[in-house]
This record gives structure tokens, sequence and C-alpha cells, in this order.
């Protein structure tokens, strides 16, 4: 069964084949151009970030944001392409991942203390 965010991401999936097949691109967009196109993009979002305290990341100005917004679209985009090329479906994979992050980062017990970031 499906869920609205599948649906979704779905669609952005159907879209993003039109754009790309529209151009041509679909020959470059293989797994490792991909990789590289993401991890340049999650760069950019990064920079949006330099220099700022964590405070100042949490409080953005309207024109911070929209360029931390289109950093983030960037990011998204390049993940469901190459997750389109791959065959790999993000929500099941991503459920997959929290279940095997759960095992290996179990919940604290009640009453016991976490070192920051959650880690025992």
């Amino acid at each position: 069964m499906k869920t609205e965010s599948q649906d979704d991401l779905l669609s952005l999936r159907n879209t993003l084949r039109e754009f790309t097949a529209a151009r041509n691109w679909r020959q470059y967009h293989t797994p490792k151009n991909l990789a590289m196109a993401l991890i340049v993009e999650a760069a950019e979002l990064v920079e949006q970030f330099q220099w700022s305290t964590p405070e100042e990341s949490c409080r953005l100005s309207p024109e911070k944001a929209a360029a931390v917004r289109d950093e983030v679209a960037d990011v998204l985009i390049y993940l469901v392409e190459i997750a389109d090329v791959l065959g790999i479906d993000l929500i099941e994979a991503a459920r997959a991942k929290i279940v095997k992050n759960a095992v290996k980062y179990p919940a604290p017990h009640a009453g016991s203390e976490t070192q920051a970031g959650g880690y025992n």
C-alpha cells in the first residue's frame, strides 16, 4: 500500500524524468555523476551555514532561508534521481535504515543519561 509520501515522491520522480528527458540529460545521469552532483549540492547547503553559530543557524533571515530552501531542493532532486537510476524506493530504504539504526543505537532506558548526540 502506497503512502501519501510515496505518491509525492513518485510524482516528483516522474516530473524529474520528464525534465531530464526534455533536455536529453539521461545519458549523463549515471550513479557516479549523480552522486558527485549530490555531494556538491550538499556542500552548497553547508556553505549557507558556514561561520554561523548554532543559534544563528536556527534564526535565518528571509534571504538566507530562501537560499537554504533552494539548496535543500537541489539535494532532494539529486537524491531522487540517483534512487531512480538505481531502482531504490527511498521511503522503504529510509524505513529499513531507521530499523537498523534502532538496533545500533537503542533508546536509553528511563533514568539513564545520554551524551550529546544521543549516544550512550
